[in-house]
């Protein structure tokens, strides 16, 4: 037996992905599954996962020290808050409730029962996010002043919970979550001024299948953020801003693309001509007038999540992932909600 034993309540696509995960790593087991459903249980038998004859079942288990919470998103929370009180730690999948209040019941569960809560931010560790704050901490762009950030698909919503709302359904909570947590990593410390959203409803009526919201920081960066699950022809990943260049970098796995000024030089600019008109202004630079370089993505390992959450259950090392910065994520989400709904700006913080 391994140091810690984790169990996993809802054994979905997300919870394989985990089980994938923990089984490379040293001193983490799984000791078994549970899921309300019948072909998910026949599933993790298949793979010679042990499953538990009930919630209650697992959670009485005495081996087990760390519970994975699964399942959709509207359970989360009383999971959470029953394994704590059963004197097991907790991972919960993103997000990690609909809603702040009750975010704020789990976190007074994690106070009084004296357990490890954390949410599984995986996102941070995401090569391409990583390699942009690198580029930003470098200063290579000079002082940044837009920031976009996008995930874009054409297949509309995957055909489960996700498309209802009881559940926590919707593209704010399902991918919001991580990319508005990343713009917030982008800048620790600074505060987040305004918030102003639109909310889009191709696909599905009952939640959002895409927004687009605009994060003004107390620095004067403003950042766009975007998912989309109806473009046919998606737009860059990443699309930096700064006073020296702009850099990019398409799509996962691309390299960042970085293209910077030698100097100003306005001769022998040649205008572009439109059946409208010409223009300097918009004509491109030459060759010889600009830097352009690309860079392979940064390099992570996932596996730092776990093994991060199991020096925390020690005592060696504090949480990567703060309930203090999940509390922030689900503030944005809610004044996107309030934004959209509304048609205004939200002041958000002083």
């Amino acid at each position: 037996m391994k140091k810690h034993n984790l169990a996993i309540v809802g054994f979905g696509g997300m919870a394989g992905w985990h089980y994938d995960l923990i089984e490379k790593l040293e001193n983490l087991s799984v000791s078994g599954i549970w899921d309300i459903k019948e072909e998910r249980r026949e599933y993790a038998r298949s793979r010679q996962i042990p499953v538990y004859e009930s919630l209650e079942n697992l959670l009485a288990d005495e081996t087990v020290d760390l519970v994975l919470v699964a399942t959709p998103n509207d359970v989360h929370k009383s999971i959470a808050i029953a394994a704590m009180a059963a004197g097991k730690n907790v991972v919960s999948e993103k997000p990690v409730t609909l809603c702040s209040e009750d975010l704020q019941e789990m976190i007074k569960a994690s106070e009084t029962y004296g357990k490890f809560l954390t949410v599984h931010q995986n996102r941070r560790w995401d090569e391409d996010f990583l390699t942009v704050k690198k580029l930003m901490d470098e200063g290579t762009l000079g002082e940044i002043y837009r920031l976009e950030s996008r995930v874009h698909g054409s297949r509309g919503i995957p055909g489960d919970w996700r498309q209802e709302k009881e559940h926590g359904g919707g593209m704010v909570l399902d991918w919001g979550v991580h990319l508005l947590d990343q713009a917030l990593m982008l800048f620790p410390g600074v505060a987040l001024k305004t918030v102003y959203a639109t909310l889009t409803n191709v696909t599905n009526q009952l939640v959002d299948d895409g927004f687009t919201a605009d994060l003004g920081f107390a620095n004067g960066v403003h950042m766009i953020v975007e998912v989309g699950t109806s473009n046919f022809i998606s737009l860059p990943r990443w699309y930096v801003l700064g006073t020296n260049g702009t850099a990019m970098i398409q799509d996962w796995g691309g390299n960042l693309k970085i293209v910077r000024a030698r100097g100003v030089d306005k001769e022998d600019v040649v205008p572009v001509r439109t059946a409208a008109g010409l223009t300097k202004t918009m004509a491109p630079r030459r060759e010889d007038s600009i830097f352009t370089e690309e860079r392979p993505e940064e390099k992570s390992d996932i596996c730092e999540f776990y093994q991060n959450v199991m020096a925390v259950i020690e005592g060696r090392e504090e949480s990567r992932i703060k309930l203090e910065e999940v509390a922030r994520v689900m503030r944005v989400m809610e004044a996107v909600f309030a934004s959209a709904q509304n048609n205004q700006v939200i002041a958000f913080e002083k």
